[in-house]
């Protein structure tokens, strides 16, 4: 029902628009600290339109991409810990992870600086010394890698269920297929228009992962929609694929920069390929339907460096990334509007965050700062 006059919209303290990874997490921490918050999801909670779906995400504490995410990390292990306890459920499962390439690639230079600079425990292992330990993987002659225990993945969906039911019981209020159509500043607050209804708040947090861009027209240029593929292959040795046996990797080969995990909750053992082919996408327009040319660019790898688990497809799926020009991540208060928070262009990274994000958005909500140094994330940096 549409409500008209400006007096009638239901008043909150915060609105969250897009209910998925980071939504979720933000939802719930709003209504633990006291909020009265209202969580907007276009489509269902949880659902495969956007970059939250595919069962699971890569958790990993060795961290090439900068050493400044580490100690977020250690923060965001402990909340997903937190929000295992409140779920009664395990989310977060410790595999190991090895982040692999060719000696003085910063895909494991730079992993290992990481683990150095935070005196993180890890192993430096050769071709041979992965390929002997974790027979899954046959890594080239001259490939390193770093292993880390504490890696592994985070069961994706259902940590978005998991927030979700908390926030609920937090007394958030959370309307799934409902369309945002526009929001605008009102004196120091907002007021949203969505195709249902209309509300005003005292802040507004923006959470819409690939649609960001669309709500917030600074970032049109800087948070970029890029679709992706994830294949599931059906391993001929499936005991070499299984989470005690093959830990999650990150891996820079030739044909390009790749991840995978062991067989768990579907079948096959599941690749994906960063920047797959390049294509920037309209996130309401991409191409959904899957082609032969998506499947063998992941097969290239899964062939050559993971054979026994080149079998028959089982799943093909598409899914989007959000990219920044410098592939990290953008929380920070909008320039020139101070109640409204941005969390977007995690830039395929992202989700093993999803419990520290939470935290930091209800922090820059209801004290205007944090304590976390998200400096390598501020938007002015663009």
């Amino acid at each position: 029902m549409w409500v008209k006059g400006k007096n009638l919209a239901q008043q909150f303290d915060c609105i969250v628009i897009g209910v998925g990874g980071m939504g979720s997490s933000a939802v719930h921490n709003l209504a633990k600290r006291g909020q009265k918050v209202l969580g907007l999801e276009k489509f269902d909670i949880p659902h495969s339109e956007g970059s939250s779906h595919g069962v699971n995400r890569i958790i990993r504490l060795a961290y090439y991409e900068n050493p400044s995410y580490v100690p977020l990390l250690r923060r965001a292990y402990e909340m997903w810990s937190e929000i295992e306890t409140i779920a009664g459920e395990q989310l977060l499962y410790k595999i190991g992870s090895i982040d692999t390439a060719p000696s003085g690639h910063e895909v494991f230079e730079g992993s290992l600086e990481s683990c150095l600079l935070h005196d993180i425990p890890h192993e430096v292992l050769n071709y041979n010394q992965i390929n002997d330990r974790f027979p899954g993987y046959e890594m080239p002659q001259g490939q390193m890698g770093l292993y880390q225990a504490d890696g592994g993945f985070v069961l994706s969906e259902r940590s978005i269920v998991a927030y979700v039911n908390a926030a609920v019981a937090e007394g958030a209020e959370i309307h799934a297929r409902e369309s945002v159509i526009k929001w605008e500043p009102e004196g120091s607050g907002v007021r949203v228009f969505t195709d249902r209804a209309e509300y005003t708040a005292d802040r507004l947090v923006i959470t819409a992962g690939a649609w960001a861009a669309g709500m917030v027209p600074c970032l049109e240029e800087v948070a970029v929609p890029e679709r992706q593929v994830l294949a599931w292959l059906q391993p001929t040795e499936p005991s070499l694929f299984t989470p005690e046996n093959f830990p999650v990797f990150n891996a820079y080969f030739e044909e390009g920069r790749y991840y995978g995990f062991p067989v768990f909750g579907i079948p096959g053992f599941k690749i994906g390929r960063y920047h797959h082919l390049e294509e920037v996408t309209d996130p309401d327009h991409m191409e959904r339907e899957v082609t032969q040319e998506d499947e063998d660019i992941l097969r290239a790898a899964a062939s050559r460096y993971f054979p026994k688990a080149n079998g028959t497809l089982m799943t093909l799926k598409t899914c989007m990334f959000t990219n920044t020009p410098d592939e990290h991540f953008i929380i920070d208060k909008m320039p020139g509007m101070p109640q409204v928070t941005v969390a977007a262009g995690f830039s395929g990274h992202g989700f093993k965050f999803a419990s520290v994000v939470g935290e930091i958005v209800g922090d820059l909500v209801i004290a205007g700062e944090t304590t976390h140094d998200i400096d390598l994330l501020k938007i002015d940096r663009f």
